[in-house]
């Protein structure tokens, strides 16, 4: 605002242009920093999307979500429970879509839930420097709450406890919280997959 003050009485077009560029970075920030609110999709004893995005990778019963510049960011807790590990681990910064990306940094959560453990892990990417996890170990966390933030294009990967199995497939498109990701396994034979038609906002 100062500077598009200054240019207008000093009819500056340096000063005009810097404006401009300063205004469109607010813009980027504000729509890259966005934080909907979610109404929580399922029971209980569903498993949600941790994060939005896509679904890049299935591992066994480990499920790779990858948040593109344009996903939000926040990301969300998957189950109910108390937060009984969390481990940060120091790495590299490949593309987070890469199989080779498990040597990046990432942090572990694992969350005590009824059905089990489910593990949690946020993973930076290309261009992140800095995963943020809003609880400490001890703390317990609600379906659907925001539990922490990885700056710009990065991944999440869940795991289900034992008993439980996946319901999305390798590229899904899911929202975190809204998207059902895993079903005990006496009910997800009769479960519908997820529809992955769903764009994260």
């Amino acid at each position: 605002m100062i500077l598009a003050v200054a240019a207008f009485f000093l009819d500056s077009e340096l000063l005009a242009t810097e404006s401009a560029l300063v205004f469109l970075l607010d813009l980027l920030f504000i729509w890259f920093f966005r934080d909907p609110e979610r109404t929580t999709s399922g029971t209980g004893d569903e498993i949600v999307s941790p994060a939005d995005g896509k679904v890049v990778h299935i591992r066994g019963n480990t499920a790779c979500i990858f948040m593109n510049f344009h996903n939000v960011h926040v990301n969300r807790a998957p189950v109910s429970g108390k937060i009984v590990q969390m481990h940060h681990r120091d790495g590299g910064y490949l593309p987070a879509f890469s199989k080779d990306s498990h040597n990046n940094e990432r942090n572990i959560i694992c969350i005590e839930s009824d059905y089990g453990l489910v593990k949690m892990t946020q993973i930076a990417g290309t261009v992140p420097r800095r995963i943020d996890t809003y609880f400490n170990v001890g703390d317990r966390v609600t379906r659907g709450e925001r539990i922490g933030m990885i700056r710009f294009g990065s991944r999440v990967d869940i795991t289900p406890p034992e008993g439980f199995a996946l319901t999305i497939k390798k590229g899904d498109r899911v929202k975190a919280a809204v998207s059902i990701v895993a079903r005990k396994m006496d009910e997800a034979s009769e479960a519908i997959p997820y529809n992955n038609n769903n764009k994260g906002e």
